[in-house]
């Protein structure tokens, strides 16, 4: 069986075949991200295509990775290399990664409605009449038939283009999802990196009380040797150094929690080897340049979640449109080309047609007509949804950048505590030394300097968190953990 299509119609398949895979970029911009770790975006610029290949599906379901140039200093982390084992690791942003190249491929699908659809079909076998007549064609024959037939709609008055639409706002929607999945792993590693460096100052600011008990320890010891102080001063003292070390051991407990909390957010086992490079510096005392307005107005321009609401309450609106549609007449367009081999030389030969077809449709028992109405409701809660992530957006801004204000504050106001703290206690130790302090005098100058010692820790980390907090927030949160937040150094005498 030999057939033979036309030219035209080689030419058609060869299109239908092309513009239906799913489409690498829309409008400049590439589809979905290039990869799980990296956020999308609208500016145009080259991406990957629309495929899942197994090499990413494996990758997809294999264990936590580490690059190649991470692996000779795992001991050592700086926060953007957390960043980026969380990204790598992260089957947050695997996951919404896909669902945005699913729905590329989606988009792909509904554009591809647009163009005709061309099927090759074969039919034959035996076959045997009968006749009460004398006829011309033999009682028993055989005959194969193939076709070949193409079938397009002129006209559905927006079906298509509403399908289209939707499918278009919901590839939008899954690529800002995951921009949002991605700035929320990098403010979740973030905040553990900085958890774990501040456990690590309090255990090391605890070790400082021990060191502080022990000196405060033997001076009581020297007073009560040579009778200037009783053995309350020394058991008081000894009272304070045990305290001190068993704020130490805790200190020491949490460390480790938060060292395990810092693997789950990279992705790797609590037991892996690993550590972060110690960071014993101050805070920079810095402020925020824009005022809150500005910052709010940003967040609900560019924040992913926010934007993704809008994207699909746009496409709520599109599927109204896809249902209306589906109430109206069609108009389609066919055309069949044939080619008929049969062991009757009467029956054998080539066959074409062209046919034109409307179809109206008068009555489905309302279903349509409750389409309609189920789409316009579906619309009308995405725009309130899209609402809501708009108000919650601004609240989220609006207490994220008065909590970095206030952590800006803490971190001066810290700094001015453990100042006085020390020389406090320097101070109290020195006069107990001499013999005109006492006991209490240096115990609470011991116990000011090791909470403002803690203050100083947590006041610092603190002000990382908020100002990551605050970014993500606004929505501008980068892949490296960068705020990407204006910031000026606060002036010299100003609060």
């Amino acid at each position: 069986m030999i057939v033979r299509p036309s030219a035209p119609f080689f030419a058609l398949a060869t299109l239908v075949s092309a513009a239906c895979a799913p489409p690498s970029h829309i409008g400049g911009a590439p589809s979905a991200a290039p990869s799980p770790s990296v956020e999308w975006t609208a500016q145009k610029a080259t991406g990957a295509g629309a495929t899942f290949n197994s090499d990413e599906m494996q990758r997809a379901t294999r264990g936590a990775s580490v690059p190649a140039d991470l692996a000779t200093r795992m001991d050592r982390l700086t926060i953007a290399d957390v960043v980026d084992l969380a990204l790598g690791n992260s089957p947050q942003t695997r996951n919404t990664w896909a669902q945005a190249r699913a729905a590329a491929a989606a988009y792909g699908s509904a554009r591809g409605h647009f163009l005709p659809s061309l099927e090759l079909d074969g039919t034959g076998g035996p076959s045997k009449a009968i006749s009460f007549n004398n006829s011309v064609l033999p009682a028993t024959r055989s005959a194969f038939t193939t076709s070949l037939n193409l079938s397009y709609v002129l006209l559905d008055f927006g079906q298509r283009g509403g399908a289209m639409a939707a499918a278009h706002e919901a590839l939008f929607a899954a690529d800002l999802t995951h921009n949002a999945t991605v700035q929320t792993v990098v403010l979740q590693a973030e905040g553990s990196y900085f958890s774990y460096q501040a456990s690590r100052g309090l255990f090391d600011a605890a070790d400082a009380a021990v060191a502080t008990a022990e000196a405060n320890l033997a001076a009581a010891d020297r007073r009560h040797e040579v009778g200037l102080a009783t053995i309350a001063d020394v058991l008081q003292a000894r009272t304070a150094l045990a305290q001190s070390r068993l704020n130490s051991q805790t200190a020491g407990g949490n460390v480790q929690a938060a060292r395990a909390q810092l693997a789950l957010a990279l992705g790797l086992a609590a037991n892996a080897r690993f550590d972060a490079e110690p960071d014993t510096g101050l805070a920079p005392v810095l402020q925020l340049t824009a005022n809150i307005d500005s910052v709010i107005a940003r967040a609900v321009r560019d924040r992913p979640d926010v934007a993704a609401a809008r994207a699909l309450a746009r496409q709520s609106q599109a599927q109204v449109r896809q249902a209306r549609s589906a109430a109206l007449p069609s108009i389609t367009l066919g055309a069949n080309e044939g080619n008929v081999q049969s062991s009757s030389s009467a029956l054998a030969g080539n066959t074409y047609a062209l046919t034109f077809g409307v179809s109206i449709p008068l009555f489905s028992g309302l279903s349509k007509e409750y389409d309609i109405v189920t789409a316009q409701e579906n619309a009308a809660a995405a725009a309130s949804r899209a609402e809501q992530t708009r108000l919650v957006a601004i609240a989220q801004v609006f207490t994220s950048y008065y909590a970095l204000q206030t952590a800006t504050l803490r971190v001066s106001t810290s700094a001015e505590l453990l100042t006085s703290a020390v020389q406090s206690e320097e101070v109290a130790r020195g006069r107990y030394a001499e013999g005109v302090g006492n006991i209490l005098d240096l115990l609470t100058a011991q116990s000011a300097l090791a909470d403002a010692r803690a203050q100083s820790v947590l006041s610092r980390w603190t002000w990382y968190a908020s100002l990551a907090q605050l970014s993500h927030d606004a929505g501008v949160l980068g892949t490296r953990g960068e705020p990407n937040i204006s910031l000026t150094p606060v002036p010299p005498g100003r609060p």
